[in-house]
């Protein structure tokens, strides 16, 4: 049958139990030296009774004496994870040392100091140092936000401790990490599981254990001894809690049977220690940074050899040949990725409590196309509210949920329950309650696993000498209690499942009139009943999830859902969110499981909603979806959501995840809200588009420079350009670039995922760079016909002069033309960029004429020269317009970014 009711009105076998591999440690060795679990949580044992655990551990249901308290906790040694230990400031600069972009940098430095161009080799270290200060400091402060994180865990545990072994049991709270195994604990309403424990006594125990098996409903406890043979898995256990789990309702005493590594949970947290899989973003670096180590190292031997071949020149032309190189490579590369990830970093940590632990992954999660997460706590809150009350005709009868109330009402006040469960929390909080007052509650059966149901024994107003008994529970359990023929009672369990296979969660209430008596109520009274109808509950939706998911869908992710929950519970959340869940897709477990990689990957794009996961599902799952070209972010905030965090281009965890969920992400967020996701994602589109559109732009206009260079070395008798204007004019070009780190992109840029593939850009440089080529050579042939006469004696200086500015000014226009967001600044004032290349033409306009051109070897140009640089640069303009509209053409078919 399907799902009918709660974790905390239904048998726990309903559940599937995603957790650690069997054979796992699961308890601590117990006090005699036996490594064996003492707890029976190895797959397929019989569960030992309390009396076995009690012997096996050398305890009692009085606690621990302090001397063995003491003496056990110097065996086992604290009750804490292995330490993570943060590294240092300096440790984190030496790290981003090794990073490809700062390695390109380090090679053209050591070119230069083997050819004694200390000015040039002095520029690229100050760039290096820069651009691991500002990565070291981004990541240092992620670090110091994820100490304070830290510090939010609970630090203390309430455990029964006596004197001497005479003596009376006290409460009293201790350090977390000087729990032991034996000792007895207290757990109350909202209190942390903090060592794997074997209940001792039980009242209305219900727990969250989405930590470690998914499951979103609270699941129920006992403290009674399973049967021999039963085979239940760990986590089924009903008399078993486990550290990571959380109190949702009731109380109990229970006996810590493992602590520290022998925990289930520090079994998870070992398994995370694994190396991380290879990110969408460092794959880009790696593969574009070698493209120009290779380009650097081929380009002085090109020009040495070329110029030895046709002009005869020597080693004269190394020094040339470096800064030809050098004018190559955009040498502020590491220090504006770096400063667009940080201060994208630091926005999304001040306005949105996002932080970001590996600056590299702020990229990476603006490339996110797919987004895989959990229903509970993401699209649906942790707690349910009432869909509907339904009559025995499948018509709606608000009487149900009068009823209904009743007995969750009665029930909590007559039972002695700290609080009520989910479900009844839920109807109480939709029936009227001052009509509940006018009852006068008599007696209350609480709800039991193996009875699966609760009743309430009241008096009815004006019913002098009867009680009415409202039982609530199970729909089985109810139906098989009420007097009803066969027929009947099978068309009632057909309209539950109808309710059931919607995605609801289903209780059935019945009542009962018996005459008025003192004697207590047992539950051989819950017979010959009268079926009063059907609640049917569903999870409540979280207030910005639909915004968030309209959102995302603009940007152009899709969402995927993997969940440990009922698949028809999942489907509901996604019908209910606008979540569009097609026939094909929804995949469950089993299915999955029979599914070769390659049948994965071709079937997970299809597929909305896979259901009754385990963490190895939620991995491979992620793992299907890179294979299949996607840029994968997960979120999760349980310890079964580690593998898959791992194995996601981006792990995402909230602040309020298992402590190990929160080490092994790479991004933290304040709340778990799809709105902070969406903010993170456009953040870093934003850095990303920043970053994409520097590279363009740098790369296309020093790519043309070079051929330009090339190809006049060639064709002059002398050198193009000195060495020293090379590298001043590379200077001033890659100063105005970091305008780019602070530019406001094209919302376009936003609506699709900025993904650095080496192969695009190579070609889009390629096209671009030869344009560039073509206006210098255009300039030179000016500057051949125009400029120089025979006899003239100034030739190289007019020559030099003239290229330096017409360098400076096409590259002023490269930068306004080529940028994605130069739309965005219509009807605005001059953005950075538009600033910062006013100021790259003026230094090309007034360098050469002013006082320090003679020191660079400029001079002034002739004011013919001025005209003719004007319809050049008129020309170039209209070809990088018309190249660009053919590229944005290009891409809108291809769906390519731009």
């Amino acid at each position: 049958m399907a799902e009918t009711a709660p974790a905390s009105e239904q048998d726990a076998a309903e559940h599937p139990v995603p957790g650690a591999a069997p054979g796992a440690p699961g308890a601590a060795s117990a006090p005699g030296g036996d490594q064996g679990a003492v707890d029976g949580s190895r797959a397929g044992s019989s569960a030992p009774t309390v009396l076995e655990v009690l012997r096996r551990l050398d305890s009692g249901p009085r606690g621990l004496t302090e001397a063995q308290a003491e003496e056990r906790l110097a065996r086992f040694g604290e009750n804490t994870l292995p330490d993570r230990h943060d590294p240092s400031w300096p440790r984190l600069f030496v790290r981003s040392l090794r990073d490809p972009f700062t390695a390109v940098l380090g090679c053209l430095g050591l070119v230069s100091a083997a050819v004694f161009a200390w000015g040039t080799a002095s520029v690229i270290l100050l760039l290096v140092v820069v651009s691991c200060v500002l990565r070291a400091s981004g990541e240092h402060r992620a670090d110091r936000s994820m100490v304070a994180l830290r510090e939010l865990v609970a630090t203390t545990a309430t455990v029964l401790r006596r004197t001497d072994g005479d003596g009376a049991p006290t409460a009293r709270e201790v350090p977390v990490d000087e729990l032991v195994p034996g000792d007895v604990v207290r757990l109350g309403p909202g209190d942390l599981v903090l060592a794997d424990v074997r209940l001792l006594r039980a009242s209305g125990l219900t727990v969250h254990q989405a930590a470690l098996t998914g499951e979103s409903a609270p699941v129920a406890k006992c403290a009674d001894d399973l049967p021999r043979g039963t085979g239940r898995d760990v986590f089924e256990q009903p008399q078993m809690c486990f550290q990571g789990s959380s109190v949702a309702s009731g109380s109990a005493v229970a006996l810590v049977t493992a602590t520290a590594a022998h925990t289930r949970f520090a079994a998870a947290y070992g398994r995370s220690a694994g190396r991380r899989e290879t990110s969408d973003f460092d794959r880009s670096v790696h593969g574009i940074s070698w493209a120009l180590i290779r380009f650097m190292l081929l380009t002085p031997p090109l020009v040495l050899m070329a110029n030895a071949a046709v002009r005869g020149r020597g080693l004269e032309t190394l020094p040339f040949a470096v800064a030809v190189a050098v004018g190559l490579t955009p040498e502020m590369l590491p220090v504006l990725v770096t400063t667009c990830l940080a201060r994208g970093a630091s926005l999304l940590a001040r306005a949105h409590g996002v932080i970001v632990k590996r600056l590299p992954a702020l990229h990476d999660i603006g490339a996110v196309d797919v987004l895989c997460l959990d229903k509970t706590g993401t699209l649906t809150q942790d707690r349910s509210v009432v869909h509907r009350s339904l009559g025995p005709d499948g018509r709606d009868d608000p009487e149900v949920l009068h009823w209904a109330a009743v007995n969750a009402w009665w029930t909590l006040q007559l039972a002695d329950l700290p609080a009520p469960d989910a479900l009844d929390e839920a109807i109480l909080d939709a029936a009227d309650e001052d009509a509940l007052m006018a009852y006068d509650g008599t007696a209350a059966l609480p709800f039991d696993p193996l009875r699966r149901l609760a009743t309430a024994v009241v008096r009815t107003p004006g019913r002098l000498g009867s009680h009415t008994l409202v039982v609530k529970g199970d729909v089985e359990a109810v139906l098989q209690r009420c007097a009803l023929a066969e027929n009947e009672r099978e068309r009632l369990r057909g309209l539950a499942d109808q309710q059931a296979e919607d995605g609801l969660r289903v209780l059935a209430v019945a009542t009962a009139e018996r005459p008025a008596r003192a004697r207590d109520y047992t539950p051989a009274d819950e017979r010959g009943l009268g079926f009063r109808g059907l609640i049917t509950l569903r999870d409540a939706l979280a207030p910005t999830a639909a915004d968030a998911l309209e959102v995302l869908d603009d940007q152009g992710v899709g969402v995927k859902i993997l969940t440990g929950d009922h698949p028809g519970t999942a489907v509901r959340a996604c019908r209910d969110l606008g979540i569009p869940v097609t026939g094909e897709g929804v995949l469950t477990a089993d299915r999955l499981d029979g599914l070769t990689d390659a049948e994965l990957r071709d079937l997970a794009v299809r597929t909305t909603v896979f259901a009754r996961c385990t963490p190895e599902h939620k991995a491979r799952v992620a793992r299907a979806l890179r294979a299949a070209g996607h840029t994968v972010g997960f979120l999760g905030d349980g310890v079964n959501d580690l593998p898959a965090l791992r194995t996601a281009d981006v792990g995402i965890a909230p602040r309020n995840a298992a402590d190990v969920a929160r080490e092994g992400a790479d991004v933290v967020l304040a709340d778990k809200d799809l709105t902070a996701i969406a903010h993170a994602i456009g953040a870093g589109r934003h850095a990303s588009g920043n970053i994409a559109t520097y590279l363009r732009v740098t790369l296309s206009s020093n790519l043309g420079n070079v051929i330009a260079m090339l190809a006049a070395g060639l064709l002059l008798p002398f050198l193009p350009m000195l060495p020293t204007q090379v590298l001043t004019q590379n200077l001033c070009f890659d100063a105005a670039q970091l305008a780019f780190a602070h530019d406001r992109p094209h919302p376009s840029v936003l609506r699709r995922p900025t993904v650095l593939r080496p192969r695009d850009l190579l070609r889009f440089i390629t096209g671009f760079g030869m344009l560039n080529a073509v206006a210098d050579l255009a300039t030179f042939g000016v500057l051949a016909l125009a400029l120089h006469g025979p006899g003239t004696g100034d030739d190289k200086a007019v020559f030099h002069s003239g290229w330096f500015t017409e360098n400076l000014l096409t590259q002023a226009l490269v930068m306004l033309l080529l940028r994605v967001g130069r739309r965005g600044a219509e009807g605005r004032g001059p953005g950075p960029i538009a600033c910062a290349a006013a100021a790259l033409a003026v230094i090309g306009l007034l360098l050469p004429p002013s006082p320090l051109g003679p020191l660079l070897g400029l001079t002034a140009l002739p004011g013919v020269y001025y005209p003719l640089l004007a319809a050049v640069l008129v020309l170039y303009a209209a070809a990088l317009l018309a190249a660009r509209a053919r590229h944005e053409r290009r891409c809108a078919e291809s769906g390519m970014p731009l």
